[in-house]
């Protein structure tokens, strides 16, 4: 069954072990980022601050910080499973027999379930506060590294809607908290938000924003989903919870928000108006550089009563959000493998921090296709952030890093197998001479012959004997070791 909300989500975790509660007093400045980046590092439990000093409200983090509650946050046994069904679902076709339409009902009657379902109260509304009551002071909103600008929300699901088509974008960006009504908004071009504010300045028009903090997992993971820009994110959040989500409708915009989420914020981002924003030490282990971005005006925030604050701490690997990357990862790889049937499996590794490095394994049938995959995955969607990808053989296990850079070092030749070009980066890539843009490597780790231009003998890999292996299996028990 899916979680109602956030707190019988942690009910759930307490019942597994995997929630710690911590009853001393820690600040929301640097103190309970300490705390819970020690925490990380040694991927321990979730953790629930109960006194944040100068606070009324509990603060929640590293409540996704292990493959286990990453996969009770979408309540599944096995990603690579949900990620099956998101293909099948996603790739409905129109049946043309009785059979195949009789086969049909059972997805669409799962379907049906999933969209939007509005209500006309939610216990974010517990309590309005509008116009000179809004204070975001009264949330315990973390500093997590002394060089940040400031505290900054990092667990917001921002929602807006298309000024010109009305369709709802539910994103996450990350937003300073600069006085008691007003923040920055993070918008990377690339994004959805972004997007709908590029149309609203063209326009000439205020563009009305909803965020939600600490909606149910399966809508928090949603607003991180690199899904296509026509499909709503409560429709996929619907789909991953098997439960439509519950939509309130807000207080002083015309956007709707999870019925309930712990808080709410309400407001609009003005045309044209921009403030200094950060730095922020960010999940490349580096502070993201100050700039420019759209300021958003709050004009009512609402709460629960019981409400708790969650948060997520990034910086060096492991953190809370690598697990986050990890789910993308094997939600989103069966389309990839429907786009390019050769690949096998694909590892974003931790250090690579989502968009530095990839690993993905292929059947190769001919020569190229090692490139030829490299330059498919630099055009799906945010893959084209990715700043390096090592292609290898079906047979070599790209979960395991060591494998993969064992393979880099003896089936690469330099000069054969490394392509260099230049495309589109994550923003928070500091390494490239411009912003946004910049230099990516291709490396072709794969197995070389004849028609790769390798007219050398390869040699065979070490193998030994079966015979031998099953004799010392039977006999390993008797070894002592």
């Amino acid at each position: 069954m899916p979680y109602k909300d956030l707190q019988d989500f942690l009910k759930h975790l307490e019942r597994e072990g995997e929630l710690k509660r911590i009853g001393a007093e820690l600040d929301p400045k640097l103190e309970i980022a300490e705390v819970t980046d020690r925490v990380s590092k040694k991927f321990g439990p979730a953790l629930l601050f109960e006194k944040a000093k100068g606070a009324r409200f509990p603060v929640l983090t590293n409540m996704y910080g292990s493959y286990k509650r990453m996969n009770m946050a979408l309540d599944s046994d096995n990603l690579d499973e949900l990620g099956e069904r998101i293909h099948q679902y996603l790739e409905i076709e129109r049946p043309d027999g009785i059979i195949k339409k009789l086969q049909m009902i059972p997805k669409i009657s799962k379907l049906a379930n999933i969209f939007p379902d509005h209500v006309k109260r939610g216990c974010c509304q517990d309590v309005v506060l509008t116009g000179e009551q809004v204070d975001l002071g009264i949330m315990p909103v973390l500093t997590t590294w002394p060089g940040d600008a400031g505290p900054f929300i990092t667990l917001p699901v921002v929602f807006t809607k298309n000024p010109e088509t009305g369709v709802r974008n539910a994103g996450m960006y990350r937003m300073q908290v600069y006085d008691k009504n007003t923040t920055g908004m993070h918008w990377h071009r690339h994004k959805g938000g972004a997007y709908h504010y590029h149309l609203a300045e063209k326009l000439g028009k205020r563009l009305e924003v909803a965020v939600a903090i600490g909606p149910d997992p399966a809508v928090t993971y949603a607003a991180t989903a690199p899904i296509p820009d026509e499909i709503d994110e409560m429709l996929f959040a619907g789909f991953l919870r098997n439960q439509p989500v519950e939509l309130v409708k807000c207080k002083t915009v015309d956007l709707e928000v999870p019925a309930t989420s712990q808080f709410v914020l309400e407001g609009y981002v003005d045309p044209g108006e921009r403030r200094r924003e950060g730095p922020f030490g960010d999940h490349t282990g580096y502070y993201s550089l100050a700039d420019d971005y759209p300021v958003f005006h709050v004009t009512a925030l609402t709460h629960r009563n019981d409400a708790i604050y969650p948060a997520t701490l990034v910086g060096p690997p492991p953190m809370e959000d690598c697990f986050i990357g990890k789910a993308t990862e094997r939600l989103f790889l069966p389309l990839i493998k429907k786009q390019l049937p050769e690949v096998v499996d694909m590892n974003l590794p931790l250090e690579g921090v989502f968009h530095n490095l990839c690993f993905v394994s292929i059947d190769k049938r001919y020569p190229g296709q090692a490139r030829k995959v490299m330059y498919a995955l630099w055009g799906m969607g945010q893959m084209m952030f990715t700043k390096i990808i090592v292609v290898v053989d079906k047979n070599i296990n790209v979960q395991n890093v060591s494998e993969v850079l064992w393979r880099i070092g003896n089936n690469v030749d330099p000069r054969r197998d490394i392509a260099i070009l230049e495309g589109p980066l994550d923003a928070l890539d500091h390494a490239s001479p411009l912003a946004f843009y910049g230099g990516k490597m291709g490396i072709d780790a794969t197995k070389k012959g004849p028609e790769d231009g390798h007219h050398r003998l390869w040699p065979d890999s070490l193998r030994m004997d079966p015979g031998v292996k099953s004799r010392v299996d039977a006999l390993w028990g008797q070894l002592g070791l």
